[in-house]
């Protein structure tokens, strides 16, 4: 953490606006105005003529000074200022405001620094500001929204969430608050234009607001209007499913501009109209056939939205979100050329340089851009992602000074291909991060618009993102989600849990990336059942997440309770379920397949998390009394395409049945001792084979230098009813293998399995190869015996050797623990750590993302030092990488690869084809659906002994996940092998 995070970080006791200097105290530290305490309320005096979206913030300012304080702020409306017994906020906006401009030329305050500025404030404690006050907070915005951030800001640091109603943060409660003896400059924000796509919004959503408001009318947007400005965003796209913004509620369009929202509509709706307007259009929605009652409609539009702040959404797409059938290039260029004529016209301009107007190039637009389609310099470019987070195309350097500038539309949710994702949170944090810093620093800043679906679920990522749009110099730091999580957790849920909240949900952003839950149905299960334990290891993180987000949940007031099951461990304990269902059904096919009592356990194991399901969902909407009913009606299990299912299904298990003779029905298939050879079975990781019945299968081989997180196992269980004892023995010769537990009793009725672990002791282990017999034994009348081989590798690397160690003819690197750094001297690129980034640990990846094209061997690389027992020839290196775009066409994204000494020959790849906009490359839908592009090259011949990786990134924009070198030995799985053991490190 730099100096500055650590400096801001020490105010843990106070919940200011994340990453922001706080100009507030809770305790008088010798200077300073009291503005609260006991019988101590401020009062916050604004000119009566100044904003009305000005003082109806200030008016939420003084409730939520009631808020912490038990008694309200009082709103004073003058034009002059006088002297009164309580401490005085003076608070407006330059120009609108007499009474701030008398501050400024009475040399009071200094205003150059943010006057003509955008969102823009100064917030400063200013000493004798009137007769008889020595001294009073002065609040001074740059423009409407400048004033009204710096009002909530003081909101945030006395102990308001953003979040206060919309995730039920309860405010923090003060004893006393002081202004500081300080002042500070807020604005203008990163990104011009911040806001929310609320999309998808049917079931939940809609549900919800037909409950409690009937409609999306006024008091439901009102709502969303005050979420977006004390989030510091500014921008909206409403509903579009079945709505018209305008129309549901005549006053939703003027509340917004008085709130200070700029109004927009979605990639689909131009001109302020909405898509179920179109109805309206006579004579069909369709430029060639019907141009004139296309312009009226559009039209009409900018008419009636005129008097309000909008950014004007051009362009044109079919009926609702589809491409038009007819529509050409030149026809959209005469249609925005229409719209921009229409705006000069209806709003009284000749120059639109003042007039905000966006074209998303969303899906099949993209390609009318590509195809060299004119588009006036004025209009922001505003680029998309591929609807599941990775964003395909950002300005190149010769668009990078257009007059409009560029934007990012991107999805916390979605509804289409591979599968929708709209239940819960399925986002990580640190992938947001690395695709908004690139599109930042790539010069895409002038509008970021975030599509969250129903919102509710979405904090968490909606928080981050407007986070980093208002503030990017907050988020310099490659590891500066794991602070802005922290910081969260602290103004949310308090400083006692915000490392261990913070922990929980980057452990959340890493384990749902591996999988989408709407994905999980896929058959054969993603997760390998048969190698590095995989399924159950992947189970088994959700389950100690879940059991330390319990414990801090459990540790909670019962009101920050409430507020952390939303955030926190609802989507913990929903996502773990889920995950449970679809593992064990996964584990009940396979140990069917092996006849094991355990089959049926699993089967109701499935059922039992169904139902769980079903209660954690209830437990929602039965939250303080039902506020939230119907926001978790989304249907989630059961997808079997893209879109989703009637209702809620579970996945089809398997059971297994006594004979009632003592045997299962085809069990053993091939029985060596009668009825008694029927009831023992073993089976050892990497196989389906079960011992005594199937020919007995070898255990995979162990060595000194296994995995740390690989270990090596063999399951004893029932296949039958009834019961035996059973003891696990290694040959008389071997007394340095070990089990645990080594002897044990097993039952149909339970316990029915267990996991028996081995290990060696390799000082006492015969040096070389060798072969341990293990025999699996039971008595008395269930008598039986299944021995296995176990494969010993008795080997030592060399005393000064530091790197990786081959284990069974694999090594997995995990790419942040580099060896060493190479070349790259005095060039414009660096390789960078991205914490819990990526399915297993970090990322890795080149920055700054405006950097050069880089050479192997010349420009910055990576070497991996490993130590191989055994050569293999024509070895293979795997690549995982986030699943990436060429997003500068001219520069297709490209790393190399070499193994072996210096002179080892760097393999290029190119692993994203170059694809026109709105085309997605053949893997896209694989990628996306892994949370990873898997690239396998052939790298040579590999000698034994002492050896080197080197990893090259050739263009910024290349994510490295992680890397698995095979010499033989690599299992097929999802995320590939566990990371190697690294010595002398």
């Amino acid at each position: 953490m730099g100096p500055f995070w650590l400096s801001i970080f020490c105010f843990v006791s106070c919940a200011f606006a994340l990453g922001q200097k706080a100009t507030l105290s809770f305790d008088d530290g010798g200077s300073g105005l009291q503005l609260g305490g006991s019988g101590v309320t401020p009062e916050i005096i604004l000119d009566s003529d100044d904003w009305e979206g000005v003082i109806r913030t200030a008016n939420d300012l003084a409730a939520d000074f009631g808020r912490v304080l038990g008694s309200d702020g009082q709103i004073t409306t003058t034009k002059t200022l006088a002297s009164s017994s309580s401490p005085k906020i003076i608070a407006g906006t330059i120009g609108k405001s007499a009474l701030i401009d008398s501050l400024v030329s009475s040399g009071k305050i200094d205003v150059s620094g943010i006057e003509g500025q955008w969102e823009t404030f100064l917030s400063q404690l200013v000493a004798d500001p009137m007769d008889g006050e020595s001294s009073a907070l002065v609040i001074a915005g740059s423009d409407k929204r400048g004033t009204i951030y710096g009002l909530y800001d003081i909101s945030e640091q006395i102990g308001v969430s953003p979040w206060y109603w919309w995730a039920d943060v309860p405010p923090k409660q003060k004893s006393s608050i002081y202004a500081m003896d300080t002042s500070k400059t807020d604005g203008p924000p990163s990104v011009k234009y911040r806001g929310l796509f609320l999309n998808d919004e049917q079931p939940a959503l809609t549900n919800w607001v037909n409950a409690n408001y009937g409609q999306y009318n006024v008091d439901f947007y009102s709502k969303v209007f005050e979420l977006l400005l004390r989030n510091k965003a500014n921008y909206l796209w409403p509903t579009m499913w079945n709505n018209q913004f305008y129309n549901d509620d005549p006053q939703n369009g003027p509340t917004a501009d008085m709130y200070g929202i700029v109004m927009g509509t979605s990639h689909t709706e131009p001109m302020a109209r909405a898509d179920k307007e179109k109805g309206s259009v006579y004579g069909g929605w369709n430029w060639g056939s019907n141009q004139q009652g296309v312009k009226d409609f559009m039209r009409q539009g900018v008419e009636r939205a005129k008097d309000w702040e909008t950014l004007w959404t051009l362009g044109m797409r079919g009926n609702g979100d589809n491409a038009s059938p007819s529509l050409t290039a030149q026809q959209l260029e005469e249609v925005i050329a229409f719209q921009q004529d229409t705006l000069r016209d209806v709003l009284g301009v000749s120059d639109l340089s003042d007039v905000p107007m966006m074209w998303c190039l969303y899906k099949e637009v993209g390609g009318y851009f590509d195809a060299g389609m004119d588009v006036p310099d004025d209009i922001t470019l505003l680029w998309s992602d591929d609807n599941v987070g990775n964003i395909q195309r950002l300005p190149t350097a010769d668009e990078v000074d257009r007059e409009g500038g560029a934007g990012v539309y991107y999805h916390f949710d979605y509804v289409g291909d591979p599968r929708n994702y709209k239940w819960i949170n399925t986002i990580q944090l640190s992938k947001t991060w690395e695709q908004l810093n690139m599109a930042h620093k790539r010069s895409a800043k002038d509008i970021w618009i975030f599509n969250v679906g129903d919102l509710k679920p979405l904090e968490l990522p909606l928080g981050h993102a407007l986070s980093m749009a208002y503030d990017m110099s907050l988020f310099s730091d490659p590891a500066s989600t794991d602070t802005w999580l922290r910081l969260w957790a602290t103004r949310e849920f308090g400083a006692s849990v915000a490392d261990a909240t913070a922990d929980i949900m980057a452990t959340y952003g890493q384990l749902i990336v591996r999988r989408k839950y709407e994905l999980l149905d896929e058959t054969p299960y993603v997760f390998s059942t048969t190698n590095y334990n995989e399924a159950e290891a992947n189970l088994a993180a959700w389950e100690d997440m879940l059991e330390q987000a319990q414990s801090v949940y459990d540790s909670l007031d019962s009101d920050t309770q409430t507020s952390f099951f939303e955030m926190v461990l609802h989507p913990v304990l929903a996502g773990k379920t889920v995950e449970e269902i679809y593992a064990k059904a996964a584990l009940n096919g396979y140990y069917a397949q092996q006849g094991r009592t355990a089959t049926n356990e699993m089967a109701d194991d499935v059922s039992a998390a169904g139902q769980v399901d079903s209660e954690i969902t209830s437990r929602y909407h039965s939250l303080l009394g039902g506020k939230w009913n119907h926001m978790m009606d989304q249907v989630h299990l059961g997808y079997t395409y893209w879109q989703d299912p009637g209702s809620n299904s579970l996945p089809s298990t398997q059971r297994v049945g006594s004979s009632g003779g003592g045997g299962w029905p085809g069990w053993p298939p091939n029985p060596t001792g009668g009825s008694s050879g029927g009831i023992l079975g073993v089976s050892v990781e990497g196989s389906t084979a079960s011992a005594p019945s199937d020919a007995s299968p070898s255990l995979l081989p162990m060595d000194p230098y296994m995995a740390p997180a690989d270990e090596r196992f063999l399951d004893i269980y029932t296949r039958s009813t009834g019961s035996f004892d059973f003891s696990v023995t290694a040959a008389d010769d071997a007394p340095y293998v070990t089990f645990s537990p080594a002897n044990g009793t097993l039952s149909d009725t339970g316990p029915s399995q267990a996991r028996v672990a081995i290990a060696v002791d390799w000082a006492a282990a015969p040096a070389g190869s060798s072969t341990v017999a293990v025999t699996v034994s039971t008595d008395g009348d269930a008598a039986a015996t299944a021995t296995l081989s176990l494969p010993l590798e008795n080997r030592a690397v060399p005393a000064d050797f530091a790197g990786f160690v081959e284990s069974g003819g694999a090594v997995s690197i995990e790419p942040g623990h580099w060896s060493a750094q190479t070349g790259g001297a005095g060039g414009d690129a660096d390789y960078a750590v991205v914490p819990r980034c990526g399915r297993t640990r970090s990322c890795v990846t080149l920055l700054p993302p405006t950097a050069g094209s880089q050479a192997a061997g010349a420009g910055p690389g990576l070497a991996y030092d490993f130590y191989a027992f055994a050569g293999a020839p024509d070895a293979a290196v795997t690549v995982y990488l986030a699943p990436s775009f060429n997003v500068d066409p001219g520069r297709r994204l490209a790393y190399a690869v070499a193994v072996g000494g210096e002179e080892a020959a760097a393999r290029r790849v190119e692993p994203v084809e170059q694809t026109t906009l709105g085309t997605m490359p053949s893997d896209w839908m694989q990628s996306v659906k892994d949370g990873a592009r898997v690239v396998t090259t052939r790298v040579g011949d590999v000698a034994e002994g002492r050896n080197t990786l080197r990893l090259w990134a050739l263009e910024p924009g290349v994510v490295f996940t992680k890397v698995v070198l095979d010499l033989g030995g690599v299992r097929e799985s999802y995320l590939g092998p566990p990371e190697s053991l690294r010595v002398g490190m």
